[in-house]
């Protein structure tokens, strides 16, 4: 099957060279186009594609959106299997994307997502940890009474799907999406009877170290995102968040992570207000 990646970038200077070359480096794969949207900044992101040769599109600013952005460049495309990544990712080996295709190549699945692993010992060693543990899984309708909203989690970080499903779902329904793209395509596939898996074996490094301010705006956009897509509510979303908080703590007591402990309740308070207020924003 071929395969189109889609990466949108921003400021991506610092990114970009060794992204490229780690991604047409990918061995055991066909990779028929890798589609670049750039976002207009004053970095040297479009002057480093240019001496490259790489193609790309640009955009302004105001034309971005997590799923729209998305959405156009996947219509565009003519491949079997569409793959989003973000830019920030670090891919591990020459087998990455081998990993997270070959199971729907195989007809196993239909949505496919990569392990992701921290690059730092910060809060997300943790939540990496829980949300990308060592083994594989399969996901499926009959999960989501037992798992609740963890049945719809995925990232597109690094991603991929089916593009004739992705068409057939009729994408991100063409809504601008403050954030959570990635959940809100899952939650479509598993209610309509598709699978989806958690590759482990194609791995990735992924992480940050957000300030209060920056976690809060990240919170906030959730937040949002679940006022806009309500039905997802009773899927048992604050457990969910009650559950990695008590992990990450946990964690890192038994590892004397003081750096983790001394940031756990501003982070965690700033994640819950932003939360909050994203609930409560207008819709």
């Amino acid at each position: 099957m071929t395969i189109d990646i889609i990466c949108p970038l921003y400021k991506a200077e610092k990114y970009i060279d060794k992204l490229h070359k780690s991604l047409i480096m990918q061995e055991k794969v066909n990779i028929n186009n890798i589609k670049y949207i750039v976002t207009k900044s004053n970095d040297n992101t479009t002057k480093i594609l240019d001496d490259l040769n790489i193609n790309y599109e640009e955009i302004v600013p105001s034309e971005f959106s997590h799923s729209l952005t998305r959405e156009k460049a996947a219509k565009e495309s003519k491949a079997d299997i569409i793959v989003f990544i973000t830019q920030d990712i670090i891919i591990k080996d020459k087998l990455w994307l081998y990993y997270l295709t070959k199971d729907i190549i195989d007809g196993k699945c239909e949505e496919a997502y990569s392990r992701q692993i921290a690059k730092d010992n910060g809060i997300e060693k943790y939540t990496r940890e829980r949300n990308y543990p060592e083994q594989s899984r399969i996901f499926t309708k009959k999960d989501v009474e037992n798992l609740g909203i963890k049945a719809f989690f995925a990232s597109d970080a690094s991603s991929a799907i089916k593009r004739e499903i992705f068409n057939k779902l009729n994408y991100y329904d063409e809504k601008k999406l403050p954030t959570s793209e990635d959940m809100y395509i899952t939650y479509k596939l598993i209610m309509n009877g598709y699978t989806v898996k958690y590759c482990a074996d194609s791995v990735i490094y992924h992480s940050h170290d957000y300030g209060i301010k920056e976690n809060y705006k990240k919170y906030y956009d959730i937040g949002k995102f679940f006022k806009q897509n309500s039905y997802l509510n009773k899927y048992k979303v604050n457990k969910a968040g009650g559950g990695m908080a008590k992990y990450v703590l946990k964690r890192a007591i038994q590892d004397k992570n003081w750096k983790v402990i001394l940031k756990f309740f501003p982070n965690m308070v700033s994640r819950f207000i932003g939360m909050q207020v994203g609930r409560r924003e207008k819709v």
